[in-house]
């Protein structure tokens, strides 16, 4: 199946999220999705210490390596694919993470309104 077209929220080509470590559904550092992306790994978010303990405590532990999958566990100021409803429900309680407009696919605005998203942007 076909990414779609690359392009980020703001109408523009979309911008690489992380390579380091290396993010996104397809794992090729941006945040590009297709249909069998069923978690909408979207937006990409430049994760804080707060926003990896929610997720933990809501059952996504991100920051604990996992070798068998080749996970390398995430740390605060690393930037990350996130699902998209996961980033909804983190603004709605407080704690959602910064977010790279650039590198954040278009699609996330199915879930996220671009208001949520460009109250957690940051320059690039």
């Amino acid at each position: 199946m076909e990414k779609e077209p690359s392009i980020n929220v703001l109408g523009e080509p979309l911008a690489d999220c992380s390579h380091d470590p290396v993010t996104g559904f397809f794992r090729t550092g941006c945040c590009d999705t297709n249909a069998m992306d069923q978690g909408s790994h979207t937006v990409c978010a430049i994760l804080t210490a707060e926003f990896l303990a929610f997720s933990k405590y809501v059952g996504n532990d991100l920051s604990t390596p996992r070798p068998e999958y080749g996970f390398p566990g995430l740390n605060p100021g690393d930037q990350w694919c996130l699902c998209a409803g996961r980033f909804l429900q983190a603004y709605e309680e407080g704690c959602a993470p910064e977010v790279n407009l650039a590198a954040t696919h278009q699609r996330a605005l199915d879930v996220v309104p671009l208001e949520a998203l460009k109250a957690k942007a940051v320059a690039t």
